[in-house]
């Protein structure tokens, strides 16, 4: 029995895992549904709800909550932060290193590189059962009932099967037909994703056809832990949001982020979240750990280096940093400093000015909204070390009251931004964008701009500079000179300052897909090895992505336009 596939084999074991999450939670002993038990784990309306209504619990475990996992290797190669810690595997993935996704038996990060495979395999597979045994003749009692069931577990397979997507070069799709030993068959990134899109319109359809009798919509929020009422119509908007973020963001290359569907990506944009998509977390439920965990004394995890946020400065200290040589950048141990108008960042011209504009203790308190988005590091507690190029005098501080005290005084309880909604309406501008409405992108550009300091831009095209002349944001670098950002790079610009630490490796997936990784960079991971194993790909078959023999072909990213 082939036990480290959870895409073929999904043990007794994980199904415990997953119903035994809440401590509020129904206890259910299941018994290995291989062993011809899942008709009868599935086979009552309340066994099948008590099983599927965990697995959105069970994706967002599989997720955020741990720090071995992909995140921080993708955190680091994006450059949304720099951390030279073992942990996470992040000091084996720093960009200008020639880091590769290794995928042999063996590897040290093997643990963290299969995570997301097997959480999503899993997800896939008990949706999948779901939709089986329903099709085999399983009736929840009333047809609004089996639709809301049909509409969640669809919704789980477009989640699963999408974050597969947007990381692995390929996956394998199990279907409501698939026997439970059917592995399914590798498909690569783009047909996942396709089926993906397919399973979350057939969610959007089960949940708005018409139906009767009792125990419908709106989704449980023992199922879906939101601080919103799950209607039939607030459900589609969070659909429609995850679809537009997946279409978007699964792409590898420029010419292949060009060549989505942004017909469809800005519709569902549209039509998504109009406020910001809020969990009710919990300290294993949710985003934590040290991804939203913020500066704490040592603050390995999230000093911030200069090569995007320093498209801010308008002090000159981007202009001379960019300058340099990438070796020589942050010589003798001196942390990035900048000075900007964008009320994001802590205001003033020298450390001192920025610490006491903000300090990270005026938001330490429950439901508290810090000042600012970034804060200036205190001297006494700044631990940089490692690359120069990598040390910075800013980390993170947007998250911080939950971080400390949550919504009601327990760290990282209650409601969080679990999708920004600037990220979704940023999606919609790149859309309008790419179908030459400048006017609409702008619009949409304008909002974070203006309501942080900027000045809005009034001339909507795709060339001109944008305002502020010598203090205009973002500077963007292009070898070793600066110029003043069009619209394209505003929008990039706002939806990187916008959506730092709000979703899942975000800055990765847009640098990689608008070509502004630094060379090299590994644009995926491959199917982990054990995957592979269990399928009979013998051992030189084994392949990892990056630079290097032995890893994927065109498996790096082209030199960026902005010089690295």
């Amino acid at each position: 029995m082939r036990t480290l596939m959870t895409r073929k084999i999904l043990a007794g074991a994980a199904l415990l895992a997953a119903i035994s999450l809440g401590a509020c939670e129904k206890q259910l002993t299941v018994t290995n549904p291989n062993q011809g038990e899942t008709g009868r784990v599935l086979g009552t309306p309340n066994d099948a709800e008590a099983l599927i209504g965990t697995y959105y619990k069970r994706w967002s475990v599989g997720i955020y909550s741990s720090t071995d996992d992909l995140q921080g290797m993708a955190n680091n190669f994006s450059m949304m932060n720099y951390a030279s810690l073992a942990n996470s595997c992040q000091n084996s993935h720093l960009p200008f290193t020639g880091a590769i996704n290794a995928n042999t038996p063996g590897n040290v990060c093997q643990s963290g590189q299969k995570r997301l495979y097997f959480y999503m395999g899993e997800v896939n597979r008990v949706a999948s059962s779901l939709l089986g045994q329903m099709d085999a003749g399983l009736s929840l009692g009333s047809t609004a009932r089996n639709a809301r069931a049909r509409s969640w577990a669809n919704f789980l397979n477009g989640l699963a099967l999408g974050y597969t997507a947007l990381m692995h070069d390929s996956g394998a799709v199990i279907t409501p037909e698939s026997g439970p030993e059917d592995a399914g068959v590798l498909i690569g990134h783009l047909e996942l994703a396709d089926s993906s899109a397919a399973y979350f319109q057939r969610a959007i359809d089960e949940a708005t056809k018409a139906v009767s009798g009792g125990q419908g919509f709106p989704i449980p929020s023992t199922w879906f832990p939101t601080a919103t009422s799950m209607t039939v119509a607030e459900f589609v908007k969070v659909i429609r949001s995850y679809r537009a973020r997946i279409m978007a963001n699964v792409a590898r290359t420029p010419a292949e982020r060009a060549g989505r569907n942004w017909t469809a990506i800005t519709a569902d944009a549209a039509a998504g979240i109009t406020a910001d998509h809020l969990l009710v977390a919990s300290t294993t439920l949710g985003p934590g750990q040290a991804w939203r965990s913020t500066y704490n004394g040592g603050g390995l995890w999230h000093q911030i280096p200069a090569f995007f946020i320093g498209m801010a400065d308008t002090s000159g200290t981007y202009a001379a940093w960019i300058a340099q040589p990438v070796a020589n950048r942050g010589a003798g141990s001196q942390g990035f400093f900048l000075a900007t108008p964008d009320l994001r960042f802590p205001q003033g011209d020298t450390r001192a000015a920025q610490q006491a504009d903000f300090a990270r203790s005026s938001c330490d308190g429950a439901s508290k909204v810090c000042k600012r988005y970034y804060l200036n590091r205190f001297t006494s507690a700044d631990n940089n070390t490692g690359d120069g190029w990598g040390l910075s005098n800013y980390d993170m501080a947007r998250f911080n009251s939950w971080a400390k005290k949550g919504d009601a005084g327990s760290a990282r309880n209650g409601k969080t931004t679990y999708m920004d909604f600037a990220e979704i309406d940023l999606i919609r501008a790149e859309g309008l964008y790419r179908a030459g409405d400048y006017a609409g992108a702008g619009a949409i550009v304008n909002k974070t701009r203006t309501k942080n300091g900027l000045p809005a831009i009034t001339t909507f095209n795709a060339t001109s500079a944008v305002p502020g002349g010598n203090a205009c944001v973002p500077k963007v670098p292009s070898g070793s000179t600066i110029s003043c950002g069009n619209l394209w790079e505003a929008l990039k610009y706002e939806k990187r300052i916008e959506t730092a630490y709000t979703a899942y490796s975000n800055w990765y997936l847009d640098n990689r897909g608008w070509g502004d990784l630094s060379q090299d960079i590994p644009l995926f991971w491959a199917v982990p090895y054990q995957d592979m194993q269990s399928r009979g790909t013998p051992l030189a078959a084994l392949y990892g992505a990056g630079p290097g023999v032995g890893n994927a072909p065109s498996s790096t990213a082209a030199k960026s336009a902005y010089g690295w």
